[in-house]
This record gives C-alpha cells, sequence and structure tokens, in this order.
C-alpha cells in the first residue's frame, strides 16, 4: 500500500514540477534534499507529525508556520496536500519516488559498487567511466562500499540490475556444480 501512495503522490508532483521544465524538477528536488536534513535532525516535528492526537487542522497550521516563504509555493501547497490527506507517514517514500523520477528524467544513473578491499580514486574513475559507456546513463551517482566477505571482484547495483563478478559467488556456483556431479 505504502509503494502505491509513494507512487501516486510522488508522480503527481513530478508532473507538476515538469509542467515548469526540468529546472523547476531539480529545484524542488534539491528543496526536497534540505528538508530531509532538516527532518532528520529534528525527530520531534516528524513526532509531532505523526502524533495520532494532534487534529490534522494544527497540523497543517504547523506546515504553514514552518515552510511559508522557506520553501517553494508548489511544495508548500504539496505538504499541504499531504498532511490533509493524512499521508505525513509515506512523506519520506514519496520524496523518495519523486527524486528517483527526477533522476530518471535528467539521465542519472545511481550505482551501488560493492568490492572487497577499498579501490584508488584511479579505480573509482574507470568504473564510473565503464558504467557510463555501456548505459544510457549522462551521469553516475556512485556510492562505493566494502566487503572483505567477497573474497575479490566487485557486486555493482543500478537499480535492479546486479552485475556480481565477486569471487565469493564464483565459489558457491563451482560448489553447486560439483555437488551436483554424481561419482559412479
Amino acid at each position: 500500500m505504502a509503494k502505491l501512495v509513494s507512487k501516486t503522490y510522488g508522480e503527481a508532483l513530478f508532473e507538476v514540477a515538469m509542467e515548469s521544465g526540468e529546472g523547476k524538477a531539480v529545484e524542488l528536488a534539491e528543496e526536497i534534499r534540505v528538508i530531509r536534513d532538516i527532518l532528520a535532525q529534528n525527530p520531534q516535528f516528524d513526532g509531532l507529525m505523526k502524533h495520532p492526537a494532534i487534529p490534522k487542522q494544527d497540523k497543517l497550521q504547523v506546515v504553514r508556520d514552518v515552510f511559508k516563504g522557506r520553501v517553494s509555493d508548489e511544495l508548500e501547497s504539496f505538504l499541504e496536500i499531504i498532511v490533509s490527506k493524512e499521508r505525513y507517514r509515506d512523506l519520506d517514500a514519496v520524496f523518495t519516488y519523486f527524486t528517483d523520477r527526477v533522476k530518471e528524467q535528467l539521465k542519472i544513473g545511481v550505482a551501488s559498487v560493492t568490492t572487497a578491499v577499498e579501490l584508488t580514486d584511479a579505480q573509482k574513475e574507470a568504473v564510473e567511466s565503464r558504467l557510463l559507456q555501456t548505459s544510457a546513463y549522462r551521469k553516475m551517482e556512485m556510492n562505493y562500499s566494502v566487503e572483505p566477505e567477497l573474497i575479490g571482484g566487485m557486486v555493482i547495483r543500478i537499480g535492479d540490475r546486479v552485475v556480481d563478478s565477486s569471487i565469493r559467488t564464483k565459489l558457491e556456483s563451482l560448489t553447486k556444480q560439483l555437488l551436483q556431479i554424481q561419482l559412479g
């Protein structure tokens, strides 16, 4: 259900932004990034907005007081709609959906690269360059992590696609193949 809510509201915000052009969508995405940072630093605000005993009208007034003049009119109106429809709990998922749609529109890929050891800057540049060459993306947001359990190689995730060239996976595959061999 939350996925449907995030898609519905996120897509609506995306369409409103795109009516004014890609520039507006980028502007809203940046505003959303700032709002997310502020909300992460102020968990009391989140608790207030999610508290069931606080009337909807009071929550709407809080949104107006906090965001009026500090964010674009489109985003303020959107936040008011989210609160009035009692969907504040889904706000983070809606923001994620919107941000992903903007990145998709701008052809920005998000890659997670996991390796057994830390990559050098030159290796990171080579991985990013290769991903740009082999995809339709114009730009990549790279996220690197280290998992020594991989033994060697790397695992690359872009959206729902995974390329796993780790030694761990190759050893697991070889083990399965060897177990299937029946000795006569």
